[in-house]
């Protein structure tokens, strides 16, 4: 019996915000995961170690989190006025696929800094001490992202004090400016799909609940956190050892999906588990994060708990935060209401693991809203690099 040997292909694994996944340059992926197609998702399950009945990832790559279950490629740009094209993959813990319906906000930190690391940005844009601004394509949406890379000695500086919630040490500062993400790039049309910036959503079985369902960032369906039985203080353990609870909230993510016309049939929504999410909101309350720092009603607009790929996120994805700041700067929706109403260009919500702030700038132009750019500020770090080895019969 012939044993095919391992190959090995050069990667690098990095944590952006509060999220970590394996990178790649396109140019070093074997020639047939150079494409969009089965080979490249075959690579990037085996990379990860996907699909994993234990949900640990053992024989991969992966946290089995949402948050630790994912590739990254990069390029250079295809598009004028671009440094590089970052494509993102969301690997399946329990199933034999990979979501490439969306962006991760957190790992488009990762982008900007990998990009300048693998040699993808003109060097003559690279100041020998300050700020180096990646100008990012993100392929999945179809959108720009302004990367803002402090960069010491000319290289990326990744150590420093800024303190993001959601993660263990301080280091350097990332602003990130996403550039008009008011709708999604993949469907397009209006940043709020059904045109009300506050629904009725109907969810079989469950009862009727209001949404604000918008595309922005990445499609979120907002709800009431008091409207489905919580306080809007919940941490993780909360939640995600409840089954009954989960599936609630995946039949309102369902729900949110054909209304918001990103899927046609409830099944879909198996092969489209990255978006939309689904985030509940409420009034500022005070209570203590998972790392048991105490968060101070006074010192946050609003409370938000948001799930990605089934579970409650420890924090909050980067994406889900630009809807975030989206919706809270638009008057009548749940997420500004719950903040307090009126006009904002800035928001400061709680999540499981601390707060974040996230600006963003709204504007109404002939009846409809539209936002210029959302902005908030993250950190990244190489945690290794080198070779990612897959056995030669994964390919």
């Amino acid at each position: 019996m012939s044993n095919a040997p391992q190959i090995r292909i050069p990667a690098t694994y990095m944590r952006g915000g509060t999220s970590k996944g394996v990178f790649f340059r396109l140019q070093d992926l074997p020639q047939d995961c150079q494409t969009p197609g089965a080979a490249r998702d075959k690579l990037f399950l085996r990379v990860i170690g996907s699909p994993d009945p234990y949900s640990a990832h053992t024989d991969g790559m992966g946290g089995a989190t949402s948050s630790t279950s994912k590739c990254v490629i990069l390029s250079a740009s295809s598009q004028p006025d671009h440094d590089v094209d970052y494509l993102y993959g969301q690997v399946s813990i329990d199933s034999a696929f990979v979501d490439w319906s969306g962006n991760c906000g957190n790992l488009s930190t990762g982008a900007g800094a990998f990009a300048i690391h693998a040699g993808l940005v003109d060097p003559a844009r690279i100041p020998e001490n300050g700020t180096c601004v990646v100008r990012i394509w993100q392929a999945n949406i179809q959108k720009t992202i302004i990367a803002h890379v402090p960069v010491s000695n000319g290289q990326v500086q990744e150590t420093g004090d800024f303190e993001l919630d959601g993660v263990t040490f301080p280091a350097a500062e990332i602003v990130l400016e996403f550039i008009d993400p008011s709708d999604d790039g993949e469907e397009g049309g209006s940043m709020f799909p059904t045109g009300n910036l506050v629904d009725e959503l109907e969810v079989p079985g469950i009862g009727t609940f209001k949404a604000t369902m918008i595309t922005a960032g990445i499609p979120t369906v907002f709800v009431n956190a008091e409207d489905i039985g919580y306080k809007g203080t919940e941490l993780r353990e909360d939640i995600n050892g409840d089954p009954a609870a989960l599936a609630r909230l995946e039949a309102i993510r369902v729900a949110g999906a054909l209304r918001m016309g990103l899927i046609n049939a409830p099944e879909e929504a198996l092969k489209r588990q990255h978006t939309p999410k689904v985030a509940f909101v409420s009034t500022p309350k005070s209570y203590r994060a998972s790392s048991g720092k105490e968060i101070k009603a006074a010192d946050v607009d609003l409370l938000v708990r948001a799930l990605s790929m089934g579970k409650l996120h420890h924090a909050m994805m980067g994406t889900c935060a630009v809807a975030i700041g989206t919706a809270a700067a638009i008057p009548g929706t749940l997420v500004n209401l719950v903040a307090g109403g009126g006009e904002r260009t800035a928001v400061t919500f709680g999540h499981p693991s601390g707060s974040l702030r996230v600006g963003a700038e709204a504007r109404q132009i002939k009846g409809e809203w539209n936002v210029t750019k959302a902005v908030m500020s993250r950190s990244a770090r190489i945690l290794m690099e080198g070779w990612v080895r897959v056995p030669g019969d994964a390919l």
